[in-house]
């Protein structure tokens, strides 16, 4: 199944006890999650996404997926189950650029990206109510975008796909194609990095039906250049407690 440039994904019976609660509506992140072979079920969580003053890109977006997770608490009745939410934002210099409020401000943020590297930031929050604890990590990823034109920037806004991303964006793009170089996480970037995603369930003793390197790059059609380092550390944060 190929998921690069489709916001969809394939239709299945969902178990009555699904593993992941996404707290997520994104159809990219759905695509992705789908790729691991873990069941999962779809509850978008809701929440205050402006930055606060001084906040730095890190803390902003684990904060965010942090309290995704934390929305849905309540909803994981049975304890065996993950809550998994996730955050995704640019950063430019040092600001943050979050998803346009319309086609001026994407125009805007494509023409400010346009030929610069930026950094794509995508936080994971993990909660099992089994181990009474929530888990974070963290994907950096380095994006050098190509010399686009004027004509193309507005072609591409006039699509609207750029409304519903961080930096009026989307990598995985099949006409727009906006990046020329990528150093770091293709997946990550689209919103879910699936082998921080792999790292961290493995605190929780889960592994995946699938092969999540293979599957992730043979959907994507891309050769990812960190995946055997990202799935042989251990680098997440420590569990926090939630009570």
């Amino acid at each position: 199944m190929s998921v690069r440039g489709i916001d969809c994904v394939r239709i299945a019976r969902v178990p009555e006890h699904p593993l992941i609660l996404l707290a997520s509506n994104s159809p990219r992140r759905r695509a992705l999650l789908s790729l691991t072979g873990w069941t999962f079920e779809v509850a978008p969580a809701h929440v205050d996404e402006r930055p606060r003053a001084g906040e730095k890109p890190a803390d902003y977006v684990v904060r965010l997926a942090r309290t995704k997770a934390l929305a849905l608490a309540g909803r994981a009745a049975h304890r065996d189950r993950v809550i998994l939410a996730a955050d995704t934002t640019v950063v430019e210099a040092g600001d943050i650029l979050g998803k346009p409020r319309d086609a001026d401000e994407a125009t805007a943020m494509l023409r400010r990206l346009r030929g610069r590297v930026h950094q794509v930031y995508t936080a994971l929050a993990l909660l099992r109510p089994r181990e009474n604890g929530l888990l974070t990590d963290l994907c950096v990823s380095d994006v050098t975008m190509r010399h686009y034109s004027d004509e193309e920037i507005e072609a591409y806004v006039r699509s609207g796909d750029p409304l519903d991303k961080a930096g009026a964006y989307a990598i995985q793009h099949p006409l727009f194609r906006p990046v020329e170089r990528l150093e770091g996480c293709f997946a990550g970037v689209m919103g879910l990095p699936l082998c921080h995603l792999r790292r961290a369930m493995r605190s929780f003793g889960l592994t995946p039906p699938n092969d999540v390197a293979a599957t992730c790059q043979e959907a994507l059609q891309v050769t990812c250049p960190i995946a055997h380092v990202v799935l042989a550390s251990n680098t997440q944060q420590p569990f926090e407690g939630i009570e």
